[in-house]
Formats: C-alpha cells, sequence, structure tokens
C-alpha cells in the first residue's frame, strides 16, 4: 500500500481552503466530488494526527481515509478532466484535448494544484464577462492569479500589458506554464500579496478570490485603477454582492453589472473619472 486516500465531505465554499491546507501537509492529488473532494499523498508523508488538526477547525466537515496501491495520477486526472464551453465562444481544454476550430477562443490550462480551470462558475462568469469587456491596448491587473487563465484571456482580447500576482509559488509556476502553452507575451508574473503591485494604475483589474480577501483589498483596488478603470470581482456567493458594492462605493467604486452563477455571483465596478 503506498497512498492514503482520504474523502472529505464539506460545503463547497470550504473545498479550495481546506485543498490549499492539504497541499501544503504533503497531499498532491486532488479530485473534486459532489459534496466535497477526494485528496492523496504518499503513505510516508501522512499523519492522521495533522489531518484531523486541520479538518477539525471547520464546521460541517466529515472524512473517510482508506489505502491504496500506487496509481499514475496523471492518467486519473487526464481521465476526469473534461474540456469547458463558456458562452459557445470560448473552449478551455488540458494539452490533451483536441482544439475546435469554431471557437473564437481557445485557451490551453493544465491546472495541477491551481485553481481557476473554468469549471467553477466564478471563473466560468470572469471568463463570460471577458469576452463583451474592451481589452484593446489596455493595462490589466490580475490579483490571485491561479492557473493564469484570465491573463491568459485579457492578452487574447487585446491588452497590451498584463500584471498577474498570487501568493502562491505553485501557482506562480502553473501560470508560468500556462503562458507558455499559449503563447502568452505581455503578462509579467509576480509571487506576493497585492502590496507588492506597484506599476499602476491600470484600466482593468480582476480579482477572482474570496470575500473576505476583496472586501480587504477593494481600497487598494480602487487605488491601482486609473480613473473611468473596470474592477471584476468574483469568487463570493451572491448573498455577498451588496457588502461588496457598499465597500465599493466607500472607495470611490459604482456598481455597473452583476452575474449570478449557481449561487455564484460577479460584480462589476467602475471607478469614475476624479
Amino acid at each position: 500500500m503506498d497512498f492514503v486516500t482520504i474523502s472529505v465531505k464539506c460545503p463547497t465554499s470550504l473545498s479550495d481552503v481546506i485543498i490549499v491546507e492539504l497541499f501544503e501537509n504533503g497531499f498532491d492529488s486532488f479530485q473534486e466530488l459532489d459534496d466535497g473532494f477526494e485528496g492523496s499523498c504518499e503513505i510516508s508523508s501522512f499523519s492522521e494526527t495533522t489531518i484531523k488538526e486541520i479538518l477539525n477547525k471547520y464546521e460541517g466537515v466529515s472524512y473517510t481515509q482508506k489505502e491504496e496501491e500506487k496509481v499514475n495520477w496523471n492518467e486519473e486526472w487526464e481521465k476526469n478532466y473534461d474540456p469547458i464551453l463558456v458562452d459557445n465562444k470560448c473552449l478551455v481544454r488540458a494539452t490533451f484535448h483536441q482544439p475546435d476550430p469554431s471557437m473564437e477562443y481557445d485557451i490551453v490550462v493544465n491546472p495541477k494544484m491551481s485553481f481557476g480551470t473554468g469549471h467553477h462558475a466564478t471563473t466560468y462568469q470572469v471568463l463570460s464577462y471577458q469576452m463583451t469587456l474592451d481589452h484593446q491596448n489596455k493595462k490589466v491587473l490580475d490579483v490571485g492569479c491561479g492557473t493564469g487563465i484570465l491573463s491568459i484571456m485579457a492578452e487574447k482580447r487585446g491588452a497590451s500589458e498584463i500584471t498577474a500576482t498570487d501568493i502562491d509559488d505553485w501557482c506562480i509556476e502553473n501560470s508560468e506554464e500556462n503562458f507558455s502553452l499559449n503563447n502568452i507575451k505581455n503578462a509579467h508574473l509576480i509571487k506576493g500579496q497585492i502590496d507588492v503591485v506597484n506599476n499602476g494604475p491600470f484600466d482593468i483589474v480582476i480579482a477572482n478570490i474570496n470575500k473576505n480577501v476583496l472586501m480587504d483589498q477593494i481600497k487598494t483596488y480602487s487605488t491601482l485603477l486609473d480613473d473611468n478603470g473596470t474592477l471584476l470581482l468574483s469568487g463570493f456567493y451572491k448573498t455577498d454582492v451588496q457588502d461588496l458594492v457598499s465597500e465599493g462605493e466607500k472607495n470611490g467604486l459604482l456598481k455597473q453589472y452583476q452575474t449570478t452563477k449557481e449561487d455564484w455571483a460577479m460584480v462589476v465596478l467602475s471607478k469614475p473619472n476624479a
């Protein structure tokens, strides 16, 4: 027996948070389930005490574990990763999927451990809106870039300069790989929090993270936005929209648009001329 797999039942809103913690503690393969996810690690890296410490911090979370023989995780991932079609105009696929010449946009993403493949409703909504937003010769900031998928779309839409940030080494490496797969030339990656960004102002700021981070950083986004700039926020539930809109208004940002998908929301704010 070479691997331990745990099946975690948890609210959707907690999956990404718990996966990050497990990844930092030896888990290197994950698969989403309807009611949570599965995670696997080598038996030599497994600590039941650590797992309990992580999961016991959250309400409504339970898990079971089992030992398994070693498998080809790349092969398993390929079997379970389907391409995504966004608004019948954009195909998001992995390298092992065939391109579709009829699509206006073709994005190749090998997500590995990073988040943002287009499968999640938040990423899907941002991609959908980006296809309607003028990026031509615009300067774009992608906060919490994950796989880099939103930066990739920004360049395909004509952005002249893109800054992509993330706090996670793995996300930076994965974005780098995905930028190469998509022949992205105008994107610059920075590891760190939003305060490491010093090359504003930006015409477009995109932040697909979570409500708490967005609430904390909206003031900074407003500072980084140029007059008449556009802020795209996602990563939160539709019940959180008003809180974010109110926080935006406190910082000189006005709501322009909103979408929802599967109880998740995206909000577009603008910064009027001073």
